[in-house]
Formats: C-alpha cells, sequence, structure tokens
C-alpha cells in the first residue's frame, strides 16, 4: 500500500475548514482535475496524467468506519471504480495556535493489471500530492 501526505496550517477555524470541504465540486475541482461531476456522494473525476487518462468513481464515506489513517476525518472518499486495487483520501482537522493543521491523506494500491506499463506508484505519488497541495491552497484562499 502506497500512502501520500500533504499537511498545512491554515488560518482559519476548522469548522469553517470543513464547511469548505462539504462545497465538493469547488473542493474537488480545486485539485486540478480535468473534469468533475458530483451526485450525492457519488463524485466523478477524469484527469490526464502522463498519456493517460485516469477516471474514478468515488464515494463520499462515514470516517467512523475507516481505519487509521483515515478514521475520523472531517471528510473522506473511497474510490468505487478506476485503476485502482485500493484508494482512500482522508482529510483531518486539528486546531492549533496558528489555525487549523489540516492533513490530507490517499492511501492506494494500484491494480497492476489495469495500470500496466503507463503509470507507476512514482508517478501517482507526484500527481496526488500536486493535487492534495492545490486543495490545501484552495481551502486557505477559500477560508482566508
Amino acid at each position: 500500500m502506497h500512502s501520500v501526505t500533504v499537511t498545512r496550517t491554515i488560518d482559519s477555524d476548522p469548522e469553517t475548514i470543513a464547511e469548505a470541504m462539504t462545497d465538493v465540486g469547488p473542493f474537488m475541482t480545486a485539485a486540478g482535475f480535468d473534469e468533475v461531476a458530483v451526485d450525492g456522494d457519488r463524485i466523478e473525476v477524469a484527469n490526464a496524467v502522463g498519456i493517460a487518462t485516469i477516471e474514478l468513481t468515488l464515494e463520499r464515506v462515514d470516517t467512523d468506519a475507516l481505519e487509521k489513517p483515515h478514521a475520523d476525518a472531517a471528510f473522506a472518499y473511497e474510490q468505487r471504480e478506476g485503476i485502482f486495487e485500493e484508494m482512500v483520501t482522508s482529510y483531518s482537522l486539528s486546531s492549533v495556535a496558528d489555525g487549523t493543521e489540516v492533513e490530507a491523506t490517499t492511501t492506494f494500491a494500484l491494480d497492476v493489471a489495469v495500470v500496466g506499463d503507463l503509470l507507476d506508484a512514482t508517478v501517482i505519488d507526484r500527481q496526488r500530492r500536486r493535487e492534495l497541495e492545490a486543495q490545501l491552497d484552495w481551502l486557505a484562499d477559500e477560508t482566508a
């Protein structure tokens, strides 16, 4: 299992940040996906990564049912359809002296039969780190 974690302190309270994340369409679009569609708890995204286009169907999930590092996060989703054997992303919030520490974590296992030679974990790690950083930039701007 691979893991990507990005942490940033944002000058805002946890409630305001959590509320911004629940505006799922703009929050997911902030990651830089080429396409985002939200229907209730179902989220569909598509993104060009290198020469491949990754399409994922995600579902927002109750974090109480997840294991660490995703348990008790403010917002989380799992892949239901896509290139990963398994993929979960969560966003945890902690009050700190300067505001709120936001920790975004994606854990994933690649489905080698699907991914093959086009993508590897290193490419996915780099791409996911950029996406999470972009979302945290958006949260900082949105909640300022």
